[in-house]
This record gives C-alpha cells, structure tokens and sequence, in this order.
C-alpha cells in the first residue's frame, strides 16, 4: 500500500503522519488490496471557528477508487470521522465484491 500525506496551509509533523497511519491501518486490516491511499489535511482560511480543519482522502482498490472527507474544528477529529468513513466504505465495497453464492449440494444416489 502506498500512503502519501499532504499538507495545505498546514506542515505535516511526524506526530500527525503517525497519527494518520495508525489510522488508516484498521483500513487494511480489513481489506489487503488497498492499493493506493492519499491524504489531504487542510486548513480553511474562513472566519468562523467551526469547520476550519479538514481532511480528505482518496483510496484506490482494485477495481474502484473511494473518496471521503470531513471538517470539523480540530484536525484529530475530522481524522477521527474519516478513518470511521472510509472504513465503513471499504467494508461496504469488500463486501459487494466477494462472492456470495453457495455451490449446490451434490447428491449422492
């Protein structure tokens, strides 16, 4: 899996890269043909407080890419609601791709 993390308004610490990884890691643990994965953490330049911090990501698994994204006012946070989002979109597309139906019984005469 490749992780790349980019920063835009923001330096990315090696505290925060951490942080990033451990969370995206619950992703391939569930699924392991999680090819690509980037991270954009953003800092809004808007006047109110509230949705400033946000963080966007876009994984690329076989066959499909996901893209999910969240704002909140603290960057740990909105990390926080889109490793939940993006698990749950993983799970949903892993889901849907496995084969779910049973081969017939064989009868013995």
């Amino acid at each position: 899996m490749n992780l790349t993390i980019s920063g835009h308004h923001l330096d990315v610490t090696p505290a925060l890269r951490a942080y990033v990884t451990s969370k995206l890691d619950r992703i391939t643990r569930h699924f392991d043909q999680v090819v690509d994965v980037k991270v954009l953490l953003t800092v809004d330049k808007m006047k109110e407080k509230d949705l400033r911090q946000r963080a966007e990501c876009n994984i690329h698994v076989k066959g499909k890419d996901l893209f999910g994204e969240s704002a909140h006012a603290d960057l740990y946070a909105a990390l926080d609601d889109l490793a939940d989002k993006m698990d749950r979109q993983v799970l949903r597309h892993k889901d849907k791709t496995q084969d779910h139906h049973h081969q017939a019984a064989k009868r013995l005469m």
